[in-house]
């Protein structure tokens, strides 16, 4: 289970996520997102935890949901996925979309 953890302090660090999360389960990993893409390397106030089972999830959620963590009162909800990896056809492709029709003038006859 992938869970989304908000309003972190910025001075948060992976492993001190990962202390928080173990004592309800194992760890698969800690993320603190931070703001590579400019090379600044900001973080950037959330991350993600992924935990083993969908139970342990479930009760870190709900054990943690609004604890303080560096004085920072943190939100946490199971994280979406980003995307269906069975295949499907992406959200942007779509049959009818406008752009993909062909433009048509028409003159104006008085």
């Amino acid at each position: 289970m992938n869970i989304y953890v908000g309003n972190l302090s910025l001075e948060t660090t992976e492993d001190e996520l990962r202390k928080e999360f173990t004592e309800f389960g194992d760890v698969i990993s800690v993320t603190v997102m931070n703001d590579n893409y400019i090379g600044s390397g900001q973080p950037k106030g959330y991350g993600y935890v992924e935990m083993a089972s969908k139970s342990e999830g479930a009760t870190a959620i709900a054990n943690l949901e609004g604890k303080k963590l560096r004085n920072r009162i943190i939100n946490i909800v199971e994280a979406l996925p980003l995307s269906d990896k069975r295949g499907t056809v992406p959200l942007n492709i779509r049959s009818n979309n406008r752009l993909s029709k062909k433009r048509e003038r028409r003159d104006i006859v008085d």
